[in-house]
């Protein structure tokens, strides 16, 4: 999530707010560059609300009105702290000043921390949960567009060893989305997304949570427009020192998740893996070391 100026004032009262201002929280969260330089009435219109929700939003987080809180946003942008091209400033003063070596460093231990939170007990029971949902579906559609779609195509790929089970929804063709069509309430849309949220990746959850497709979601905040939308969350961070967002945690999420799916189809899942071995080696897919030779 894109760390604008009220994020975690936003984050921390966003369950003790009425329905309506929850929606002003979540666009001031998905669009700090629109609060920046949008109207307040041209921001309540995209957000699909009234101007004045807007204005109640900005005194519950205590403001006089709506004015100052986005002077606050303007006053960021010109900084240079909002967006992918602030955090790129931040970045290249940073890396002028430690050096190469020292932020490549900060970045491993970073990702190393990200990655070791997973091992948390309270993330565990939820990874279990989370594979316990797509194990006992029909089918899972697999859904993430920009940064998120090699989460959800390593994550397909694997399970394309178990047989056809996942249904990747790619959006390249225009026309790679279409297969959500045909999931239903045995079935389970698996969702990545993380901010800035991707519309269309939101706009087809939405679809399918409506038409009954339950939805697992793996975003990155509690506030994320996916939650609301997800019978089950997976969280993962993706703050870093780079001026992009981590997507290791959420690639590492997915690996896990394919391998206790796989582990919770027993002997069922091995023989489908089996097959798809030996149709692999039938079709000469893969180069494989020579035998006694260490893979380098």
């Amino acid at each position: 999530m894109i760390r604008a100026p009220l994020t975690d004032a936003i984050v921390e009262v966003f369950e003790s707010l009425p329905s309506q201002l929850q929606g002003a929280a979540r666009y001031l969260l998905d669009n700090p560059e629109d609060v920046a330089l949008l109207s307040m009435r041209e921001q309540a219109r995209r957000a699909g609300l009234q101007p004045w929700t807007m204005v109640r939003l900005a005194k519950r987080l205590g403001f006089d009105g709506y004015e100052p809180l986005r002077s606050l946003y303007a006053n960021a942008m010109r900084q240079g702290e909002l967006g992918f091209a602030g955090k790129a400033g931040t970045q290249l003063a940073h890396q002028q000043e430690v050096g190469d070596r020292a932020l490549a460093g900060e970045m491993v231990r970073s990702l190393a921390e990200q990655i070791a939170r997973l091992g948390e007990p309270e993330q565990l029971d939820t990874l279990a949960a989370a594979a316990e949902r797509l194990h006992a579906a029909r089918r899972i559609f697999c859904l993430g567009l920009r940064s998120s779609h090699p989460v959800v195509a390593h994550f397909s790929y694997v399970m394309s060893f178990l047989g056809e089970k996942a249904v990747m929804l790619d959006g390249a063709s225009g026309a790679g989305t279409d297969a959500i069509r045909l999931a239903t309430a045995e079935d389970v849309l698996f969702v990545v997304s993380v901010a800035p949220y991707t519309r269309l990746t939101v706009d087809l959850a939405r679809r399918a949570a409506a038409g009954g497709v339950p939805v697992i979601a793996l975003t990155d905040s509690a506030v994320s427009p996916l939650v609301g939308l997800a019978a089950l969350s997976v969280l993962v961070p993706t703050e870093s020192p780079s001026f992009f967002h981590a997507m290791a945690p959420a690639f590492v999420v997915g690996e896990i998740l394919a391998a206790l799916i796989a582990g919770k189809g027993g002997d069922k899942a091995l023989a489908a893996i089996r097959r798809t071995e030996d149709q692999l080696s039938q079709l000469d897919i893969h180069i494989l070391p020579p035998r006694g030779r260490r893979k380098s």
